[in-house]
């Protein structure tokens, strides 16, 4: 495992003990919790490329609550499912069974963080308890600013509570810790005020939690806007006096710029989260190769994700985040259906075979790769018809009339002058 140099490990301050089955974040470079972007396969690529620990993504506690946990022997996961209220059917009239969580235990489970939304203590621990035997540690979202999380108090709108979001943290302390030995931990976002920050900060820390990540932007801010970093030693000094771990995230773009920030800053460890969708060997030392071709990586995303049976619409969002949009190969990925037609089109023929399991297993039709062909075979065609139309239209045009290129016309038998030369 590559881990960070961290200040932090040589202290001989105060720690809040480890249990027995938890994780410490010091040290670590770790994949944020990302929606979409952080399911099973996208994890496990992360982990490939030497990630240290890796968040799943935001999970609603109310979904998680009355699930079924079943061990899938074909694919050595976990997966958590449950029936949906407004009773979808299959195509033989069966019940539709919904996939909440799949984990995989032997390759990622000492490793994976679960993140739970939520705005309510009992429901926190509802919701952790059922997952709680499967993963590393729980963490509270307290820092998502999207409006399907902070619906209902949770995410960032929690930061705007405290009282609430510190009896969530308690109650998962107190009631998950002793029976299952993992640590708990936040994410959280600064405040308004580096005053404000520093009263809430000490507040989470008092709560028992083992570690606490800051995400550099206010709420209102988005990922494009530059991430605050002055207020991180003070965040890291409180955490470091509480015996708390102390993870940052906002602009970190790989292992060496993270290492570079730890000493700066006094943090114990960095997030990454969209230099991850762009490309997971951010994770990877300049030692052990850096930063590989986009090629090879979505080459190793898509073994993956044909390994574990990955839903075809989760697998092609983060394709169009991996693959660059210049790539001639972006715009025939974007019309595929399957991933044998994936595969074909990028010239993948080792998994041509697997990848024709994967969608028989998931049900993807004949049909609807003949429909993605088809797609294929009409944006290319469209796109050669309005390069030629454009050309045609551009020799019909002719020439323009003098007057429409800054010229006055003459008598005829003096010559033209060009004017406002």
């Amino acid at each position: 495992m590559q881990r960070l140099t961290s200040a932090i490990m040589t202290s001989t301050g105060k720690r809040v003990p480890i249990p027995r089955r938890g994780v410490d974040y010091r040290g670590k470079m770790v994949l944020a919790p990302m929606v979409r972007s952080g399911e099973l396969p996208s994890r496990l690529l992360a982990l490939y490329y030497g990630a240290d620990l890796v968040w799943g993504p935001e999970t609603v506690d109310r979904s998680m609550i009355g699930t079924t946990r079943k061990v899938n022997e074909a694919l050595g996961t976990i997966d958590y499912t449950r029936f949906p209220s407004h009773g979808a059917q299959n195509k033989d009239h069966s019940q539709k069974e919904s996939l909440i969580y799949r984990l995989h235990p032997e390759r990622e489970g000492s490793r994976l963080i679960f993140q739970v939304g939520t705005s309510d203590p009992e429901r926190a621990v509802q919701a952790a308890r059922v997952v709680a035997a499967d993963v590393a540690g729980i963490d509270v979202n307290a820092g998502c600013p999207k409006p399907f999380s902070t619906h209902g108090g949770m995410g960032a709108a929690l930061l705007q509570t405290p009282d609430k979001l510190c009896a969530i943290l308690e109650a998962l302390v107190d009631e998950i810790v002793p029976e299952f030995e993992i640590g708990i931990s936040v994410k959280i976002r600064l405040l308004e005020t580096p005053e404000r920050t520093e009263h809430l900060v000490r507040k989470l820390c008092a709560t028992g939690i083992t570690g606490l990540t800051i995400h550099c932007r206010t709420t209102p801010m988005r990922p494009r806007e530059r991430a605050i970093r002055e207020q991180l030693k003070m965040i890291a000094d409180i955490c470091r006096e509480s015996g708390v771990a102390c993870l940052m995230n906002g602009d970190v773009a790989n292992r060496a710029q993270a290492e570079d920030l730890v000493k700066e800053f006094g943090v114990d460890g960095a997030m990454i989260a969209t230099a991850a969708e762009t490309n997971s060997s951010c994770f990877r030392a300049e030692a052990n190769g850096g930063l590989a071709s986009w090629e090879e990586v979505v080459g190793e995303y898509l073994k993956m994700c044909i390994e574990m049976e990955n839903r075809w619409g989760n697998t092609k969002y983060l394709l169009n985040h991996l693959i660059p949009g210049k790539s001639p190969k972006y715009k025939e990925v974007t019309v595929s259906k399957s991933y044998s037609q994936t595969c074909k089109v990028l010239g993948l023929e080792h998994l041509e075979v697997p990848a024709k399991e994967a969608d028989d297993h998931i049900g993807i039709t004949a049909e609807a790769e003949h429909q993605g062909r088809k797609a294929m075979k009409n944006k290319n065609k469209n796109q050669s018809a309005m390069a030629a139309g454009g050309k045609q239209n551009r020799n019909k045009q002719g020439k323009k009339r003098l007057s429409q290129r800054g010229a006055s016309q003459q008598e005829p038998s003096q010559p033209a002058v060009a004017l406002n030369v």
